[in-house]
């Protein structure tokens, strides 16, 4: 699928939608709203024209992501074909705290369970690699 001509230019809420940022329009609609897409620190309208060579930030969840535009596609395209259309730019950084909030997922216990059982605690250690205290 060829990208489009260089003048082209779409929606910022079709093209999120279309680069497989959002997983449906009204979502991409519904944080350009919010203020989550920016350019130049400025929020942006979902029906605001999106050109080649743009850089926009796009705040998803704890990350930022920022993309620069290469193209408009015709329509919503495949995972494999996104490449042609953006080019990721989120620092490393940020992607880390992505990984560093699943980690705190995986460590939470639900409010009002108390401390962990010794048992509880012994499999917490096995699973981080940590050295077993003696009792």
């Amino acid at each position: 699928m060829p990208a489009a001509s260089e003048d082209s230019a779409a929606r910022l809420d079709k093209w999120l939608w279309a680069v497989r940022l959002f997983r449906t329009r009204s979502l991409a609609a519904t944080a350009c709203r919010a203020g989550d897409v920016t350019i130049d620190d400025r929020p942006l309208k979902p029906a605001r024209e999106v050109r080649p060579g743009e850089t926009i930030h796009v705040r998803q969840g704890v990350m930022r992501r920022t993309v620069v535009v290469l193209g408009v596609p015709p329509s919503r395209v495949g995972a494999a074909l996104v490449a042609q259309f953006l080019e990721d730019r989120t620092p490393p950084e940020e992607k880390q705290k992505v990984k560093d909030q699943a980690v705190q997922h995986l460590l939470a216990r639900e409010r009002g369970t108390g401390r962990p059982t010794k048992r509880e605690r012994r499999d917490l250690e096995a699973w981080l690699g940590l050295p077993t205290t003696e009792d």
